[in-house]
């Protein structure tokens, strides 16, 4: 498109008489025939989805919905103690912590299989990325966790239920068990898939762009969040973590001291 034409959308419209959204009619089309997470596909990647493409989807977005009292949960437990007249602005914080270190880690990996799947050699692809990796002596994006060993049991499953499906090309899961064998290989043990490394290969397998990724992670973990609140609402939590890291890191500087 060049800079003179107009933008358009292709998502929704409507008339005085009924709503579409692309070229489904919403009231005689899709409600009380579609799911949600049809119709969510069908927005995000322009097409109508398999069915193969909806099993995967919410299986991953099940695995995404919910980690306990991680950075995320936490900030909408605080904001929602803060402002509980708020309720989406609690979900907004929390939805803030979704990026590169947390919850929406499947796109740093789904690059490095970007790199293997256009590679001409995908296993010195896969062992050069995974030297860079230790060169940083950080771990490579997709493996290792600090809480599951030594595998980490939902990555093993999401690929389990990936590779049962005679639909998908299997080049995304291919890629990941080459960059598996070369992050094993540098590091001299085993290191494990962990679950945002399968979604990264499972959401390539139907066809979402790395760039989107991302999104899938932040609509399942507000489901989760919400959640969070319900569970705020009934027990608060959100003074106690406050009190409690008030009290774990002490004050160190000079003021506060009684004076001679």
């Amino acid at each position: 498109m060049t800079s003179s034409a107009k933008p358009v959308t292709r998502l929704c419209t409507h008339t005085l008489t009924s709503l579409h959204y692309r070229d489904a009619n919403l009231v005689e089309d899709l409600m009380g025939k579609t799911t949600f997470t049809e119709v969510m596909l069908m927005q995000i990647l322009g097409r109508k989805p398999r069915l193969v493409d909806l099993r995967i989807t919410d299986v991953v977005l099940i695995v995404l919905m919910e980690h306990g009292l991680t950075p995320s949960a936490i900030a909408t437990r605080l904001i929602y103690m803060s402002a509980p007249e708020n309720l989406q602005g609690a979900v907004s914080a929390g939805l803030l912590a979704v990026g590169s270190s947390f919850v929406g880690t499947m796109e740093n990996c789904s690059v490095l299989l970007d790199r293997i799947v256009a590679a001409e050699d995908a296993g010195a692809e896969a062992l050069e990325i995974a030297h860079h990796y230790k060169g940083l002596k950080s771990p490579v994006p997709g493996f290792g966790h600090h809480l599951h060993k030594p595998v980490d049991p939902r990555a093993y499953r999401l690929l389990e239920l990936g590779r049962a499906e005679a639909e998908l090309a299997g080049g995304r899961i291919r890629a990941l068990e080459t960059l598996s064998r070369a992050v094993d290989e540098v590091a001299g043990r085993p290191i494990t898939i962990n679950a945002t490394g399968a979604v990264a290969a499972l959401l390539g397998e139907i066809g979402v762009p790395t760039g989107v990724m991302r999104g899938f992670a932040v609509i399942s973990r507000a489901a989760g969040l919400v959640a969070h609140i319900v569970e705020e609402q009934q027990s608060p939590s959100g003074r106690y973590i406050w009190d409690t890291v008030e009290h774990a890191i002490p004050y160190v500087g000079e003021g506060g001291q009684e004076e001679a």
